[in-house]
């Protein structure tokens, strides 16, 4: 099974939040578990507007630990499809979604992946399967 985490799965991870690491140390072989680039984006995006400091250092070079053991997945061709009818989708249903979580979705749905996430707006994505480790 493969498991695309969300950014504030990788956050987690950064706060080293005892579920999630429980959660991922309990996975086999036979699981699979990455990130992509838009969550790489987010949390990077999300450090880089911190005023310059200690802070700033101390959450880059926490996420540098654990973007490391994290593997990137590259969004796949299949992604921008999903997309497309995600958001259509959402949009007849008077739903939005933020233009980053759109992508996230559609990654995952392209990967076949689980997504790892807390954030339950998308639980309402049909066909995207979501397991919350924060639980």
């Amino acid at each position: 099974m493969l498991y695309l985490l969300d950014t504030n799965v990788i956050s987690g991870l950064m706060r080293k939040r005892l579920e999630i690491r429980g959660r991922l140390s309990s996975l086999g072989p036979s699981h699979d578990v990455v990130t992509c680039p838009i969550v790489r984006g987010e949390i990077l995006f999300g450090i880089a507007k911190l005023p310059e400091g200690r802070r700033r250092q101390e959450l880059a070079g926490l996420a540098t630990s654990v973007l490391a053991d994290i593997p990137c997945e590259s969004v796949p061709e299949a992604a921008g499809d999903a997309y497309s009818q995600i958001k259509v989708t959402r949009q007849r249903q008077g739903l939005s979604l933020d233009e980053n979580d759109l992508w996230v979705a559609a990654t995952a749905k392209a990967l076949g992946a689980v997504l790892v996430s807390s954030d339950r707006d998308f639980a309402q994505v049909d066909g995207l399967t979501v397991d919350d480790w924060t639980q």
